[in-house]
């Protein structure tokens, strides 16, 4: 765990210096850094629960404002402007957004409890059914929904759209969404007969809630994916969440309309 937490501090450290050198940052970007360094200190420092509740309360703060994109400082360069993968789709424009990350920085260094430890074996066959299960319901879903269609592609931005959405989108937010929140819940749960399942439950539903912007049906699909992410987090770990997460997402991006109807 000290050589995951380094390392990533290590890679917070090089990319960010990298992406100012290059002006991709500038000076404002530290004053959310440093607000998410008191919070980490908050949590990670005092033992009074008082501190710790602000510092909890302190980050979720933050990471709406870095989700949202609301904080000054980060230049989010636009690497796919305005296309159209297939003719029926809605044009898609793509951002390499640097404040998001800083969330999944945040809680590997302060919340390390959020790794849990499983097995190779075990996170490999969860992952795989998770898969399978998820992205079936989910695709069919929004097909009976009226969101997408069957409609197969590989264009040719499809590396970059890989790399951003693996490291940048995925990964931030299960380290979000089932590693802090639904871990958080299920650490308070813990003592109910169901609290695992309220913990899954609960996640969902706020990760659904996320998507709210972009219409009530993806924030049904979004809280429905919730669960399958949630159970593959619970059984397989963090890496059986990722895995579930980003391979439907590629699912939809490679063999369905993406992102969706051009209405």
């Amino acid at each position: 765990m000290p050589a995951l937490r380094w390392t990533g501090l290590t890679l917070l450290t090089l990319g960010y210096g990298m992406a100012l050198a290059y002006g991709y940052l500038n000076l404002f970007a530290s004053l959310s850094i440093a607000l998410l360094i008191m919070a980490g200190l908050c949590v990670s420092q005092f033992s009074d629960t008082y501190v710790r509740a602000f510092g909890h309360g302190l980050f979720l703060l933050l990471a709406l404002a870095l989700a949202t994109h609301w904080l000054p400082g980060f230049y989010s360069a636009r690497v796919i402007a305005g296309v159209r993968f297939t003719p029926e789709a809605a044009p898609f424009s793509m951002y390499l957004n640097l404040d998001k990350p800083l969330i999944g920085f945040w809680i590997l260094w302060i919340c390390p409890w959020v790794l849990t430890r499983t097995g190779f074996t075990r996170s490999a066959i969860v992952s795989t059914i998770a898969l399978v299960a998820t992205s079936t319901a989910c695709m069919l879903a929004a097909v009976s929904l009226g969101m997408i269609t069957w409609a197969p592609k590989w264009p040719a931005q499809s590396g970059l759209w890989i790399v951003n959405n693996l490291l940048l989108v995925t990964l931030t937010e299960e380290l979000l969404f089932r590693g802090y929140i639904q871990g958080g819940f299920h650490r308070l749960f813990k003592q109910l007969p169901y609290g695992s399942g309220l913990a899954i439950a609960a996640a969902a539903t706020v990760f659904g809630l996320a998507h709210m912007g972009a219409g009530w049906q993806w924030v049904l699909l979004s809280g429905f994916a919730g669960i399958g992410y949630g159970l593959a987090y619970r059984f397989g770990g963090l890496q059986a969440a990722v895995i579930t997460h980003f391979g439907l997402n590629l699912v939809h991006f490679s063999l369905f309309t993406y992102p969706m109807f051009d209405r």
